[in-house]
């Protein structure tokens, strides 16, 4: 099974990009509701990592004092990411990307040039092994 099946394409993803502070990075992740976005190079569209809510909650007081004006002040990539989310490739096996999403909410995908073209979700991944009748989606 290809990988690509499981894809949320870039278009459909919430995304940071590298040149964004982390007030602009917080409201972007209190209005979507999620807890951790890929990070994205604006210029080329690399992926560059990924930013939880933890990251910016410890951002936050170490280097802004709690201070949303100061926080305008420091951007995203400045910060330590203490759980970056390993991409893998569009050609990864099946089993490769089941075993990440034990390990990740999500998996960021990227092309052969590292360009970033989405996402596979650990939901799309229980989606499909539910509506296969609970057989394994490495097996197929």
């Amino acid at each position: 099974m290809n990988i690509l099946f499981f894809l949320t394409p870039k278009a459909n993803c919430e995304v940071l990009y590298d040149d964004e502070s982390l007030r602009e990075a917080l409201e972007r992740m209190e209005l979507s509701g999620y807890a951790a976005l890929p990070i994205i190079r604006k210029e080329d569209g690399s992926y560059r990592g990924t930013l939880t809510d933890g990251d910016l909650l410890w951002a936050l007081k170490n280097h802004c004092g709690f201070d949303l004006k100061e926080a305008q002040a420091h951007g995203i990539m400045e910060i330590a990411h203490h759980k970056d989310y390993q991409p893998v490739s569009v050609s990864t096996d099946i089993s490769d990307l089941l075993q990440k999403s034990l390990e990740q909410n999500f998996i960021p995908v990227v092309d052969d040039r590292g360009t970033f073209i989405g996402i596979v979700t650990r939901k799309s991944i229980l989606a499909n092994y539910i509506s296969a009748g609970g057989q394994a989606a490495a097996s197929e």
